[in-house]
C-alpha cells in the first residue's frame, strides 16, 4: 500500500537522537530548549514553546490569550477538530466560518459578514483559529486587519505548514498573529515523533505558555508568591499541564528541520506533477494562492462536480482497493455527532460540505517514487472516467 503520508528518518536523525539517550537527561535538559530555539531562528519569531503534540499548543495558546468561559472561538471547518476542541477545553463555545472553495481555506469575505452580524448582536469571537490547510496559508493580512478592526486574537493552525511561506516570509514568523501552532505528527513535514510548537512574538505569551505546559509550576522566585524556603523551593501558581516535549523527541525534531527546506521542495516538485496530470480533466487541485508558498503537507483534490456519494465512495474503495493509500481531509467538523449535539446542522457552511462531497487527499511525502506518483494519477483518472 502506498501511504497517503510517510516519515523520513535518516541515521542522523537516529544519532541525534541516541546522542541525548546516552546523556544525563532524556527530558527537561538542554535539547528541547535549543530545539525551539533553532525553529524559531528558521521562522523569524522571538520565541518558540514546545509541546508534546500540536493539540497541547493549541490549548495553551487559548489559555494564555485569556479564553475561557463565556468566550467564543471561531475556526475553520475543514480542519482536524483538535483546531475547535481547543476552545472547548477552555470553557469556550465554538463556531465555524465557511471556507474558500478554491483554496480550501477560511474565506475572509465570510469571516467578514459573520464579523458584522456577530458585532450586531454581541456576540464577537475572542479567538479566531485560520487553519493552513494542506501548508498552504490564508489571507492573514485580511484576517489580521479584521483582528484589529473587530478585536479578536489570532492562532494560526499551521501544523501543516512548517516550511511554507507567505508574503516572501516564513509561515510561523507571527508578523500577523499573536501566535502559531506546529505539529510534528510522523505524517507532517518534520517530526518528532508526536510533538509540536507555539510560536509568538510576544514574550509574557511565551512565558504563560511555558508556565502552563508544565503543571503551572515555576521555580523563578521573582514569580514566586510570598518567602521561599531553599533552593529546593518551587510553587504552583496557575493550574497547568504535563504538555511538555522531551529532549528526545526533541533531538529527532533538531535533526529532521535540517532537511525541512528539502522536504517541502521535493513536495513542490511532486505537486506540480499532479498539477500537470490533472490539467483539463474533471479533476481541480487546491487553487495556489499567489501569496503563499505551500508547504504541501497534503495534496487535496475536488473530484467531479456534482458526483453522487456512491460514486465518490466507490472511488475511494477503488483506490485503496489498488494499492493507493488515499485518505480524506477532512470531514466537515460540525457535522461530527458531539458538535451536531451542540446545535449544529449540515448546511450551515454550504461551501465546507460540498468540498467535503468531492475531496480525496493523494499521496504526497517525499520519497514518493516517479512510479508510484504516476501510478496514482493514471489509477483516479481512469477511475474518473469509469465512474462518471
Amino acid at each position: 500500500m502506498i501511504p497517503y503520508g510517510r516519515q523520513e528518518v535518516t541515521q542522523d536523525d537516529i544519532d541525534s537522537v541516541v546522542s541525548v539517550l546516552q546523556s544525563d537527561f532524556l527530558t527537561q535538559g538542554s535539547t528541547a530548549p535549543r530545539f525551539e530555539q533553532a525553529v524559531a531562528t528558521y521562522c523569524n519569531a522571538k520565541r518558540g514553546v514546545a509541546t508534546n503534540s500540536a493539540t497541547s499548543a493549541l490549548h495553551i495558546a487559548c489559555l494564555a490569550l485569556g479564553l475561557g468561559k463565556g468566550d467564543i472561538l471561531w475556526t475553520s471547518p475543514i480542519t482536524f477538530v483538535a483546531s475547535a476542541n481547543c476552545g472547548l477545553y477552555c470553557g469556550a463555545s465554538i463556531d465555524f466560518v465557511d471556507i474558500d472553495s478554491s483554496t480550501f481555506n477560511m474565506c475572509p469575505n465570510a469571516l467578514e459578514q459573520k464579523l458584522k452580524e456577530a458585532e450586531t448582536i454581541g456576540k464577537l469571537p475572542k479567538v479566531v483559529v485560520p487553519v493552513h490547510m494542506c501548508g498552504q496559508s490564508c489571507d492573514m493580512v485580511r484576517i489580521h486587519e479584521l483582528s484589529k478592526q473587530y478585536g479578536f486574537a489570532v492562532i494560526e493552525d499551521a501544523s501543516h505548514a512548517i516550511g511554507g511561506k507567505y508574503m516572501n516570509e516564513p509561515v510561523g514568523n507571527c508578523f500577523y498573529s499573536d501566535i502559531t501552532v506546529f505539529s510534528f505528527h510522523p505524517v507532517k513535514i518534520m517530526t518528532t515523533g508526536e510533538g509540536g510548537m507555539a510560536m509568538t512574538n510576544d514574550n509574557e505569551l511565551a512565558d504563560k505558555m511555558e508556565l502552563l505546559r508544565s503543571h503551572g509550576i515555576t521555580k523563578d522566585t521573582q514569580k514566586m508568591v510570598g518567602k521561599t524556603d531553599g533552593g529546593w523551593y518551587y510553587q504552583q501558581i496557575d493550574l497547568g499541564f504535563n504538555y511538555r516535549m522531551t529532549d528526545i523527541q526533541a533531538a529527532l525534531g533538531l535533526s529532521q528541520l535540517k532537511r525541512v527546506d528539502e522536504s517541502v521542495i521535493r513536495r513542490h516538485i511532486i505537486a506540480k506533477k499532479y498539477d500537470e496530470a490533472f490539467f483539463d480533466t474533471n479533476i481541480t487541485p487546491q487553487y495556489p494562492s499567489p501569496d503563499s508558498y505551500s508547504a504541501y503537507h497534503l495534496y487535496a483534490i475536488q473530484l467531479e462536480v456534482g458526483m453522487t456519494p456512491e460514486t465518490h465512495s466507490n472511488i475511494f474503495d477503488s483506490m485503496r482497493d489498488a494499492g493507493i493509500g488515499v485518505n480524506l481531509h477532512y470531514i466537515p467538523v460540525h457535522t461530527q455527532p458531539y458538535f451536531k449535539a451542540q446545535g449544529f446542522n449540515e448546511g450551515g457552511f454550504p461551501n465546507a460540505e460540498q468540498y467535503y462531497k468531492r475531496a480525496l487527499t493523494l499521496p504526497l511525502f517525499p520519497t514518493l517514487s516517479d512510479e508510484n506518483r504516476d501510478t496514482i494519477t493514471n489509477t483516479v483518472i481512469a477511475l474518473m472516467g469509469s465512474e462518471l
